[in-house]
């Protein structure tokens, strides 16, 4: 059967270039960075040269880079680490309604403990407004994390904008850019952004790595505790071949970018072109231009997305009803709820995200496909 994987939202696969680099790393280099002898030695030389290469593409300091497990573990030390050390500071938090649950639940958490927060509302595009941040500000506002674009809608932020209101107030800025990081340059070299996380399975990197970006002079604590790893920020053996494949990943994205995202790009809006004028009663959730170049999220009236999804399926097409981390869940998309898309259509909404294999004939295969699809479960449809 023909596979077309429109859910590189969800996560990629590891590219060969990729993996060809990571391999020595389970075998013959096995040494641990932090061991005096030279095999130790060897490794910590090639973490130390991974930061560096990092931070140049990030075009910040080496020293700035701190390797983490992944983006969810990135959000919970920016988010946890920072509130704790800045606790004598203030204890209000600020962020939106739509953000990942790494952000939201970890925010949530934090209200358990003493701190209080703000959740921003969000335009029916899924923007957050510099004017409502603003005001939301007070004197015990220690943290402002808002996401750089939405990994469900696929919409982009003026992360310009709402990391200036913060650095004109004196508050932390913090970003998940996991959906963002290998699509387009955040401009950590001219936007006052203090944090941002990333995930290298987001971008044909391997799963369990990631990294948290914290400018000098931030403070953090640290969450995991037992070792003096990554300046003392988090314990534990560094996961070298991860590091590696992470760095290897990053840099390819970024010298295909200038190509690979004009025609990732390209596809896309074909596939929303032709699924908006083939299929009737169907809608575009996110902003029409301000997004990611690989999302299209897609609502279809009058019926249930998870039929959707089980019947391209069958046909060999893999999607998405949203978020990986929400799957099997029957609530409608916190996302979409707070953007004020109607229950029925959130309901009837699939997310296609498209990737670096992807063709011209797999999105002419989607479109043949998925009319009939809508049709037969339209007829069986009691809506």
């Amino acid at each position: 059967m023909r596979t077309v994987y429109l859910d590189h939202a969800a996560t990629t696969y590891v590219r060969d270039e990729v993996l060809e680099a990571m391999l020595p790393y389970f075998g013959e280099s096995y040494g641990n960075p932090s061991s005096i002898h030279h095999v130790g030695r060897s490794n910590k030389a090639v973490m130390d040269d991974c930061r560096e290469r990092v931070a140049g593409l990030l075009k910040v300091k080496p020293s700035e880079i701190i390797f983490t497990a992944g983006g969810s573990e990135a959000d919970n030390l920016a988010i946890k680490g920072h509130a704790w050390a800045m606790k004598d500071k203030g204890n209000h938090i600020i962020t939106s309604a739509i953000e990942h649950h790494a952000v939201l639940h970890s925010v949530r958490w934090l209200e358990t403990q003493g701190f209080t927060a703000t959740y921003l509302p969000v335009d029916h595009y899924g923007l957050v407004s510099p004017d409502d941040l603003e005001a939301a500000i007070t004197d015990k506002t220690i943290l402002v994390t808002i996401m750089a674009s939405n990994n469900e809608c696929g919409t982009v932020e003026d992360i310009s904008d709402l990391s200036a209101v913060c650095d004109k107030h004196g508050v932390t800025f913090h970003t998940d850019a996991v959906q963002s990081v290998g699509y387009y340059d955040l401009g950590l070299d001219k936007d006052p952004i203090d944090m941002l996380s990333s995930s290298a399975h987001k971008f044909y990197g391997p799963k369990g790595v990631g990294v948290l970006f914290a400018r000098t002079g931030t403070r953090l604590e640290p969450l995991i505790h037992g070792g003096a790893q990554e300046r003392n920020l988090r314990a534990g053996t560094e996961n070298i071949a991860g590091m590696i494949g992470l760095t290897k990943a990053l840099e390819i994205a970024y010298e295909e970018m200038p190509v690979a995202v004009p025609r990732i790009r390209g596809l896309r809006d074909r596939l929303i072109e032709g699924v908006l004028s083939g299929i009737p009663d169907t809608g575009l959730n996110g902003h029409p231009t301000q997004r990611l170049p690989h999302n299209a999220n897609l609502y279809f009236s009058r019926i249930e997305g998870e039929g959707i999804l089980l019947k391209l399926d069958l046909a060999g097409i893999c999607a998405s009803s949203g978020s990986a981390c929400t799957s099997g869940s029957l609530d409608p998309s916190h996302v979409l709820a707070a953007m004020g898309v109607d229950t029925m259509l959130i309901h009837g909404s699939i997310r296609f995200s498209l990737g670096h294999r992807t063709t011209n004939d797999d999105i002419d295969y989607v479109l043949e496909q998925l009319p009939p699809i809508v049709d037969r479960l339209r007829e069986m449809s009691a809506v």
